[in-house]
């Protein structure tokens, strides 16, 4: 009988073959993702705060794409946008990244809501950005593609760049320029005429024009405010030589209603005080001293008066009645 025909296990003996290259090389890692609590991550940020916003914008464009969010660029701009209102208190950043995708509109919608008690007029403004969380029937890739827009900017370190107590840290960049720039596209931004000033331009302009004999009362006015980058370098100027940016007027406007929503975000996150208002209107139209743009102010304002009364009228309503179930006997104990 040949020995062709022979078992594998009684074949003769022969020298032992190298190991392949390949077998040499370790196991690849598992893609799959760890159980248990998710901690951010400890970013590198750049020392540049401008560079630090353009490497945001360019993470949360990647985090967007790559999970098919879809062609509404309001969504991954609202979220950021809403991230940004947050302070950086210690353990939020992790309790942020260990929520699910259905639960991130909620929280999106509380964020916004709370800084609609204070200033309606700039929520109101920034309708824009936060209206697709309303939604009662998400879609849920859209949601898939919202939570790696979180992920990415949290662990770039956006709350390190946004979230601090202090507005002059706060304002040393502007995270939402460079990403409504990125998310716009190239024949949009043409005939829109949208060119965003760089920051060390607007930066060297405020130097140029801002000093001390600027007095409290004075106004800035901004025509095609853009997501508000002059309005970021003067107040920081202001803050450089001494001056409170909450004594100075601030009147921007923007045609676009995507631009003046970042605008009204960030006139929050720079803090520039109860006397700035952004409107949305075409500025070669005629208007009498931003009379529209008041009129929607003053509009806001009393909105949330009249939801605050309703709601406070509610709750003494609700108090009084358990205090009357606390007071009167049941049916049982007085049989």
């Amino acid at each position: 009988m040949s020995d062709d025909f022979l078992p594998r296990a009684a074949a003769p003996a022969t020298a032992a073959r190298p190991a392949p290259s390949w077998a040499k090389k370790p196991p690849p890692k598992s893609k799959a993702r760890p159980s248990g609590k998710i901690t951010a991550r400890r970013y590198a940020a750049p020392r540049d705060p401008h560079e630090h916003a353009r490497k945001i914008a360019e993470n949360v464009l990647d985090a967007w794409y790559q999970s098919f969010g879809g062609s509404s660029i309001d969504v991954p701009l609202g979220t950021v946008a809403g991230l940004s209102l947050l302070r950086n208190v210690p353990g939020l950043a992790d309790w942020v990244l260990n929520l699910q995708p259905e639960q991130l509109p909620q929280l999106l919608k509380e964020i916004y809501l709370g800084h609609w008690i204070k200033r309606p007029d700039l929520i109101n403004r920034a309708i824009r950005l936060h209206d697709w969380a309303w939604n009662p029937d998400p879609d849920k890739q859209q949601l898939r593609a919202v939570h790696a827009v979180t992920r990415a900017a949290i662990n770039t370190g956006l709350m390190d760049l946004t979230g601090h107590d202090d507005p002059w840290q706060r304002s040393e960049s502007d995270v939402l320029s460079p990403l409504l720039t990125g998310l716009r596209h190239k024949s949009d931004k043409k005939w829109r005429g949208e060119y965003h000033t760089p920051a060390c331009v607007s930066d060297l302009m405020a130097n140029m024009t801002v000093d001390k004999d600027f007095a409290p009362g004075m106004s800035f006015r901004e025509p095609a405010v853009g997501s508000g980058t002059m309005f970021r370098s003067v107040a920081q100027r202001l803050r450089d030589l001494g001056l409170n940016p909450h004594d100075f007027h601030w009147y921007g406007n923007d045609i676009d209603s995507l631009s003046a929503g970042c605008a009204a975000v960030n006139a929050i996150i720079w803090d520039l005080g109860p006397r700035c208002l952004i409107g949305c209107a075409d500025s070669l139209a005629p208007d009498d001293d931003y009379a529209k743009t008041r009129a929607e102010a003053k509009e806001a304002f009393e909105q949330r008066d009249r939801y605050m009364e309703t709601a406070s009228t509610i709750i003494a309503h609700r108090r009084a009645l358990a205090l009357l179930d606390e007071l009167m006997p049941s049916k049982e104990n007085a049989a």
